[in-house]
Formats: C-alpha cells, sequence, structure tokens
C-alpha cells in the first residue's frame, strides 16, 4: 500500500469545522479578536509561517526518491502579533487539541505585504511552502495550509467585476466579494483536472515529460475539465490530446485539492484500448515532449535518471498505488 491511501492524500487531510454558519455574523471579527483563544495563520507569497523548531524538518529530496522524515508545524499566533494585513478570512475552528491551542480554537487566515512579513519574521526560512512541507504536517495543519492557500489565491485572483471591472469588496467573513457597482456576488472557484494512471496490457505505467520541466522529470498525464465535460470523458480527450492513443474503463480513485493556484486533482486509472499499439506514443510536442512505459522493476531500475512527483501530489500516491508500496524501496515480485 502506498504511505498515503488514496482516501487521505497528503493535502486531502483536514481536522478543522469550517463554520460556515458564523460568516455572516457582521461582527464576526471583532468577537473573534476578544477570544484570546483565536490564532492567526499569516501567509506571506503564498508561504505560511513555521515554528522555528520546523526549519529543520527534514523535507523529500527534490528527485521525487528520497525519504521524508521529520515533523513540521504552522506557528499559529496571538491575533496581537500580526498588526495589519491585505485580506483576513476566517477559516473555521480546530477539531483538535495541541500543546500551544484548545480543540474549538479559532484560525483566521492573514495575508500580510513584504513589509508586514518582513517585521514579523524576517528570516525566509521559518516561511514554508506547502509542496515540500505538506507531508511533514499533521492533519490539522496541512487542511489549514490547504484552504488558506486556496481562498488566499482567489482573492488574489478577484479583486475586480468579472461583469464590469470594477473593484470587489470582500464579505461573508472573507468568502465572498462584492462588486461596488452592482452589487453582484463572486464565490470562490475550483478548477476541475482530471489525472490518469495509464497502463497497457502488460501493466506497465505511461509518464509523461512535460514542457516546462527538466527533461528527466516524468509524471502522470493530466488535464482539465472542459465546460459541459464528465471526468471520464475529459480522462479520454486528455489521453488522445497528449498522447496520440484511445483509453478505455476510466475509473475514479481519489481526489485532492491543489492550490497550485487554484485546482482539484482527480484521480482516474483507464486501460489501453484494445486496438492501440502500446508502441505508437504520440506525444503532442507543445505540452508533452516524452513519453515512455514502465515496467515497476523498469521504474526502480530508472531512480538514478529519472524525477518523480513530489510526495505532496497525488500523481505520487497513484503511481504508489500501482507500485504496490512506497517508491523508496524495490517493487515485491509478484
Amino acid at each position: 500500500m502506498s504511505p498515503f491511501p488514496l482516501s487521505a492524500l497528503p493535502l486531502s487531510r483536514h481536522a478543522i469545522d469550517r463554520d460556515h454558519g458564523s460568516r455572516s455574523r457582521p461582527a464576526l471579527f471583532d468577537e473573534l479578536w476578544d477570544d484570546p483563544a483565536t490564532r492567526v495563520l499569516a501567509l506571506w507569497k503564498g508561504r505560511a509561517l513555521l515554528t522555528a523548531e520546523s526549519v529543520e524538518a527534514a523535507t523529500p529530496a527534490a528527485d521525487g526518491w528520497g525519504s521524508a522524515t521529520g515533523i513540521a508545524a504552522l506557528e499559529l499566533l496571538p491575533v496581537e502579533r500580526v498588526t495589519s494585513a491585505l485580506v483576513r478570512v476566517y477559516l473555521g475552528r480546530t477539531l483538535v487539541a495541541t500543546a500551544t491551542e484548545r480543540a474549538g480554537s479559532a484560525v483566521v487566515l492573514e495575508v500580510l505585504t513584504d513589509a508586514a512579513a518582513a517585521e514579523l519574521e524576517p528570516d525566509e526560512a521559518r516561511w514554508g511552502n506547502l509542496r515540500t512541507v505538506a507531508t511533514a504536517l499533521s492533519d490539522r495543519d496541512a487542511g489549514l495550509f490547504t484552504e488558506a492557500l486556496a481562498i488566499a489565491n482567489w482573492h488574489a485572483s478577484h479583486t475586480h467585476c468579472p461583469r464590469c471591472g470594477t473593484p470587489t469588496v470582500v464579505e461573508q467573513a472573507g468568502w465572498v466579494r462584492r462588486c461596488f457597482e452592482d452589487g453582484s456576488e463572486v464565490f470562490p472557484r475550483t478548477d476541475p483536472a482530471v489525472i490518469v494512471t495509464v497502463l497497457d496490457r502488460d501493466d506497465r505505467l505511461l509518464l509523461g515529460s512535460n514542457a516546462m520541466w527538466e527533461q528527466s522529470r516524468y509524471s502522470l498525464l493530466a488535464g482539465f475539465v472542459e465546460p459541459g465535460e464528465s471526468f471520464e470523458s475529459a480522462v479520454e480527450r486528455e489521453i488522445y490530446e497528449e498522447a496520440g492513443i484511445r483509453v478505455v474503463d476510466a475509473e475514479y480513485k481519489g481526489s485532492q485539492p491543489w492550490p497550485f493556484p487554484a485546482s482539484v486533482m482527480v484521480g482516474f486509472t483507464a486501460r489501453l484500448a484494445e486496438d492501440q499499439d502500446p508502441a505508437a506514443l504520440d506525444p503532442d510536442g507543445e505540452e508533452i515532449l516524452d513519453l515512455r512505459w514502465f515496467a515497476r522493476n523498469e521504474l526502480w531500475e530508472a531512480r538514478d535518471q529519472v524525477i518523480l512527483p513530489g510526495r505532496s501530489s497525488i500523481a505520487r500516491a497513484l503511481i504508489e498505488d500501482w507500485y504496490g508500496g512506497s517508491l523508496d524501496e524495490p517493487p515485491v515480485a509478484p
């Protein structure tokens, strides 16, 4: 089994009640600021403040093969520690207690300017990237960081009304933006994308190298779902567009938010159609530059030449689900 079952992917974990019903209270932030248990999650340039001890926590190797060790934690701050913010969002209440916060504590996201972040913590090593620290975080902190980054990215891209271009104002504790001109409301959006474990008749796995990556980096094929399209249809279309082959029997495996900047990755497996030749791969040449089939032992033997997806991604979990265990170890003989 993979280290993260597909029902508990790294960025799908959570231990917070989003407390939707409280968002409409006009004085919510005043109430929260009067509660000494309220904590602030500080976010700067998409990075969250970590505890000092987390700086030394090991992160996965860049090639996707090395083991990850160490424990990281968010530095959740008393409200008086953060003096100003670009955006403020109520994230909800924690469901578990820690050594420093009680269960039920409210958590508020504050997106900081460069000046505010430098005043709060000038050591940039304390500001963690979700991609690299996710697997070292607890369920609570992984969920908080993912939620915070996703909603912050939405705010950054919706400062103006999509209908008329008028600036929008933040309402509903950070979960709605309203147009000054016509009063229309804009709600957070997430873009669905499919990611696919494609297998041939010999149970080999198809991996591709994207034009935006270094040539030795390979991952599963993926793409956004188009308007009016089902997930299953998107699987068939994307694989044909990127690899020139037809697949069948698309089967849902799991999903994970991917706030880079605003996606949810929906994982599938699919089989090469019977009338398709595995050797007839045809990368599109624009997005995908190279395609390769791997048997399990071939993937292990290529570990010094191939860079694999990071441990926070659903791509990694799907590959390990096919592989039959951790990619840190050779495959188990059938």
